[in-house]
């Protein structure tokens, strides 16, 4: 009894001695891949790649402070410019009802129109000049007419394109704008600008000329001003305060 009972301890105490072995065997290895394991190749990086440290953004490359926007009406209006015109055809020499004078009647309007205005200017010159007596304009006016021909005109008028209003100026000869005047204006496109006639006369007024110039453009028609020649060349005072009536009746000036 006394065998069996020293036989079933020690067998008792073997067990015992294997389970503690194993447990302290088991505790001493983790699963690979689990949250928080060491692995032994924490430091190794694989054939065929490298090692990349993380970005870290400098000073230089942080946006700097973004330059004022210039006005862009502002910036425009510098890059196109003016954007109206004055257009004037107009002869000194002899003139019917004032003389021999050294400046065309319907250059001295032009000219209070542009000091107005602030516009640009450009004469209407024929290649071949116009008689300088009053019978001779007479002569060759008519016979423009009759054939209804197109003097050459010298020089070209730069950018057209970019004005919006153009003021056009002319002597009524015959009851009719001249035929020069009428070729300028075939010579250019007035799509979409605002075409505003003047013109100095012995009595017409401005005759029929404004419905001719929309026929002839196809553009927008402003209020057109007739000054007499002599007005023009002899009391300025008077053709200025009609100009400056008209231009703010047109919307020129403010």
């Amino acid at each position: 009894m006394r065998r069996i009972f020293i036989v079933t301890f020690a067998v008792i105490l073997l067990l015992s001695l294997a389970a503690c072995g194993g447990a302290a065997q088991a505790s001493s290895q983790s699963p690979a891949g689990m949250e928080g394991s060491p692995s032994s190749s924490a430091g190794s990086i694989p054939e065929g790649s490298s090692a990349v440290e993380p970005s870290t953004p400098e000073s230089s490359s942080l946006p700097e402070e973004a330059a004022p926007v210039e006005d862009a009406a502002a910036s425009e209006e510098e890059t196109q410019g003016n954007k109206t015109l004055v257009a004037v055809f107009s002869l000194a020499g002899e003139q019917y009802g004032v003389g021999v004078i050294e400046k065309g009647n319907t250059a001295i309007i032009a000219d209070m129109i542009v000091e107005v205005t602030e516009a640009d200017l450009f004469s209407i010159e024929a290649v071949t000049p116009y008689p300088e007596t009053y019978d001779g304009l007479l002569e060759i006016s008519q016979q423009e007419n009759q054939s209804d021909t197109r003097p050459a005109i010298s020089g070209t008028v730069e950018d057209m394109e970019r004005y919006d209003t153009v003021f056009i100026g002319y002597p009524i000869w015959w009851g009719d704008m001249p035929a020069i005047v009428k070729g300028f204006l075939e010579s250019y496109d007035f799509t979409g600008k605002t075409v505003i006639p003047f013109c100095t006369h012995g009595g017409s007024g401005l005759s029929n000329t404004e419905s001719a110039i929309a026929g002839l453009t196809g553009a927008e028609m402003g209020k057109g001003l007739a000054v007499s020649g002599t007005t023009a060349q002899n009391d300025r005072d008077a053709a200025r305060r009609s100009v400056e009536q008209w231009l703010g009746e047109v919307g020129a000036v403010e």
